[in-house]
């Protein structure tokens, strides 16, 4: 039979019941208190690695930098050799710099990230053209001659998917990319070697300002984006116009979509970093060249326009302010450098073109 009398259950019972939940209730709160203090702790820490792996790399001393690399290897400074180690070291320093390659992070800060992506790409764009400038013109005499087997290798994988996280990564391809170079620039330095070459000539060193000039003004028309442009676009027609007929042309509205200026920024800081170092080699392997052109000025004023663009950035976003308007323009002050910087390419061209 049930016991009416102790239905309730005993005394010491109902008095344990009260301190069951007490201890429930803390234990629960601490465990809240304990995760939430790890995962703040954690969100510092990842804000804190996320600031300093966005600081971008300074420049280096080309000159000196390939200087040291070849006393350190025991080579000779031969004409090509700043060239190639310069492009080394732009190339290393993706893969180097503070929290390594970036851009195929799938996991916080670098997931988070999207500035630093941009000017990797950037500086990567610059790596793949002058690569691509050393197996096509820089290593060959002529058009029907053999390429160089290592720059074969090096450039495809320079053009290896820049996203690529595992199997393989960017970082192993673009290490593949710098070895094969390296091993280009022993043979190239090596006096017994007579199969790896570097020709500086006027034509070579003409064809990779072309590419440069090309980069430099599609970047400087996508920074103008920025605040929005009208482009006219002239109808193609196969007949001939009327005499006096006016050209149908259509208006079109260009501007940069808002959450993509500060990559475009970026990018075009990277590719700035990484051009105004292989400017700098270029100087010093082709001097000859642009001397006899009298040249020189023209690559040094270059490279002004470019590290100008190098400043550092105070504000802590990239401002898209209207043209005259109250806040700076970020992009347009960037777009100014790299125009009056492929303006100068184009005038180095035409110096390079006379006899």
């Amino acid at each position: 039979m049930l016991d009416w009398k102790n239905r309730a259950g005993s005394a010491p019972e109902r008095a344990a019941e009260p301190k069951s939940a007490t201890r429930s209730y803390v234990g629960g709160l601490l465990f809240s208190r304990a995760l939430a203090t790890l995962i703040g702790i954690y969100l510092l820490v990842t804000i804190g690695l996320g600031w300093y792996w966005s600081q971008e790399p300074a420049l280096f001393p080309v000159a000196q930098n390939a200087q040291v690399a070849a006393e350190k290897e025991g080579k000779q400074m031969v004409i090509g050799y700043t060239t190639v180690e310069t492009l080394k070291t732009v190339a290393g320093t993706l893969l180097n710099k503070p929290g390594g390659y970036i851009s195929n992070d799938r996991f916080p800060p670098g997931l988070w990230m999207d500035n630093t992506p941009s000017w990797e790409y950037g500086v990567l764009v610059q790596v793949r053209d002058l690569t691509r400038a050393l197996r096509k013109d820089f290593a060959r005499s002529q058009s029907q001659s053999a390429e160089d087997a290592d720059l074969a290798k090096a450039e495809p994988r320079f053009n290896f998917d820049n996203k690529s996280w595992i199997l393989p990564s960017s970082e192993s391809e673009y290490q593949e990319g710098i070895n094969s170079l390296s091993r280009y620039q022993a043979r190239l330095s090596d006096p017994t070697q007579k199969n790896a070459l570097f020709y500086a000539r006027t034509d070579n060193l003409n064809n990779w300002l072309g590419d440069v000039g090309t980069r430099l003004g599609s970047l400087s028309q996508r920074l103008s984006a920025s605040v929005g442009r009208v482009k006219l676009n002239t109808a193609l027609k196969t007949e001939v116009p009327a005499i006096g007929e006016v050209p149908q042309v259509d208006e079109e509205v260009v501007e940069t979509p808002w959450m993509q200026i500060d990559n475009v920024f970026y990018e075009a800081r990277g590719q700035a970093w990484a051009l105004s170092h292989l400017l700098r080699a270029i100087e010093v392997d082709f001097a000859d060249v642009l001397a006899k052109k009298n040249a020189t000025v023209s690559v040094r004023q270059i490279i002004r326009e470019l590290e100008a663009s190098q400043e550092p950035v105070w504000s802590p976003m990239i401002l898209n302010g209207s043209g005259f308007g109250v806040l700076a323009n970020h992009s347009l002050v960037m777009a100014n450098y790299i125009s009056r910087a492929n303006a100068a390419v184009i005038d180095l061209r035409q110096l390079l073109n006379q006899g």
